[in-house]
């Protein structure tokens, strides 16, 4: 349903913490502009976990309105109460998202039947299509293939976003599911390998400051080319690690503020990218040729 490169968009704030809608804004444009095949809104790296309901609401309803269409809109609306993620993914729906992305509850570590049941029965609950999200790293539990199987008949959850890195999953998810649900990577050093095993596209957070070089690499390895893949993705491989010295969205917000495209606000607990860091970072973005302005 959804295929090629999906930004985890950042959400713009001020210094003081407060959304920023006119960079929001911007933010759109200038992934309708660079080919950006799917914008996904307050996931992990849009700081959904320090956005109260009214404002994870707003970004959603900001995001459909500035897309207009353009692009598909995917809201992240996962929680570690199945009750709280029923209500956020209808609340995705009614503000207008093409999709949801749900990640496995997190903290309280439910087994394998847990997991089936929380996404079983927010896919019942909301008829809006569906994706699941694995990242272990985040939410202390796994996802297991043979989990995904027993969801994969269910209409409504149409893919996956697998975030361990283990590009050795793809075979075992696509022998288990076939074609019911499509397959993204959610690890950007290893998406390339992802698509050209099989995987349809890239949920990532380098695309935030690189879209065109993220479509273009995308395009390529979801259609099996790996040259093309390869010579695509060359400047931004440093991008890949370098955004990702420190916790997920710090880099990135970092960067987008250097290229003058939001403000500097982060929420705690996180906290403004350590100054050892940024000269690395600046250089990485530098050798992508990506223009800086601060």
């Amino acid at each position: 349903m959804f295929h090629g490169s999906m930004v985890a968009l950042v959400t713009p704030m001020n210094e003081d913490g407060s959304l920023n809608r006119e960079a929001l804004e911007g933010l759109v444009e200038f992934h309708v502009e660079a080919g950006t095949d799917a914008i996904v809104a307050v996931g992990t790296t849009g700081e959904s976990a320090t956005l109260d309901v009214s404002e994870h609401c707003a970004v959603v309803r900001q995001v459909v309105a500035c897309a207009r269409g353009r692009v598909p809109v995917i809201a992240g609306t996962g929680a570690n109460a199945t009750a709280e993620a029923v209500e956020l993914t209808r609340l995705a729906m009614e503000a207008g998202a093409d999709a949801c992305l749900l990640v496995t509850p997190y903290y309280n570590k439910p087994i394998q039947e847990g997991l089936y049941r929380h996404f079983k029965a927010v896919a019942d609950a909301v008829p809006i299509p569906q994706i699941l999200y694995n990242v272990p790293g985040r939410t202390g539990v796994d996802l297991l293939p043979e989990t995904v199987a027993r969801l994969a008949p269910v209409s409504n959850i149409v893919g996956l976003k697998e975030a361990t890195g283990e590009v050795e999953r793809v075979p075992r998810l696509l022998e288990l599911c076939g074609d019911r649900l499509d397959l993204y990577s959610g690890e950007d050093p290893t998406s390339r390998e992802f698509m050209l095993a099989g995987g349809r596209g890239s949920i990532s957070v380098t695309a935030n400051v690189a879209p065109a070089a993220m479509h273009a690499m995308c395009q390529a390895a979801v259609a099996g080319d790996r040259d093309a893949a390869e010579a695509a993705e060359a400047p931004i491989r440093d991008l890949h690690r370098a955004l990702f010295v420190e916790s997920n969205p710090i880099p990135v917000k970092w960067a987008l503020y250097e290229m003058g495209r939001i403000p500097p606000g982060i929420r705690l607990p996180l906290t403004p990218l350590s100054e050892m860091h940024r000269e690395p970072l600046r250089r990485a973005l530098q050798a992508a040729d990506i223009p800086l302005t601060r």
